[in-house]
């Protein structure tokens, strides 16, 4: 089953409403078809933490998601995961919504490789702390298949749970509705260069974007 990896924006307010003016009830409207399209048949995986990924994650588990995977670096010391504790508790209809947890050891690795533990990723907004995960992942991902002559490390080393391009190209949907354009055309460049990027314009759109990456 490929899992799918979620970044986006923690302010939900902020973001989406107070910056992109959507219409709270279309976005509500959209974030469910999303989760059950996730549903169907895939995995999720995301920081177990306030905002747009933890809130689909919900309704993905709601809708009869199958598995839902937090990354926590369990060994952080100098911001800790106090603030993590009750997102990684929580439950869906009386029952655990994550069912397993990867150690990333400290926030640093964490930002840097989070992306890496998804088949494809699902970038649900633009936020400081999503687009440093996004590049960053690719970043990593460049220096293990080579591009990179002088660097040699494999995925197994950064991590032994980081499956980036393990099963199918490594991926990125940008779900078009929550952002206020394209992404810009250097960093469209260095996606497609190492991967593959796809824009979905609706639920429909990224239910057809997901199977064409389980044919890959």
């Amino acid at each position: 089953m490929l899992r799918i990896c979620l970044i986006g924006p923690g302010d939900i307010e902020l973001h989406y409403f107070n910056i992109l003016k959507l219409d709270k009830e279309k976005f509500q409207r959209d974030l469910e078809e999303i989760a059950r399209v996730l549903a169907e048949r895939f995995e999720i995986v995301l920081l177990p933490d306030r905002g747009i990924c933890f809130e689909l994650a919900k309704l993905y588990k709601k809708f009869g998601g199958k598995k839902v995977v937090g990354t926590v670096p369990y060994s952080d010391k100098d911001f800790g995961i106090g603030h993590l504790k009750k997102f990684m508790e929580a439950e869906v209809n009386g029952k655990k919504l994550f069912d397993e947890f990867i150690d990333t050891t400290h926030w640093y690795k964490q930002d840097l490789t989070h992306c890496l533990f998804g088949d494809a990723i699902l970038y649900l907004g633009e936020s400081l702390g999503a687009l440093g995960e996004l590049v960053y992942g690719y970043y990593l991902y460049k220096l293990f298949v080579g591009a990179k002559p002088q660097v040699k490390v494999s995925l197994a080393k950064i991590h032994p749970a980081a499956r980036a391009g393990t099963k199918i190209k490594y991926s990125t949907i940008v779900y078009k509705p929550f952002f206020a354009g394209k992404l810009s055309t250097e960093l469209e460049y260095y996606i497609k260069k190492f991967g593959k990027l796809y824009y979905a314009e609706n639920p429909k759109q990224l239910k057809l974007i997901l199977n064409k990456l389980l044919k890959i």
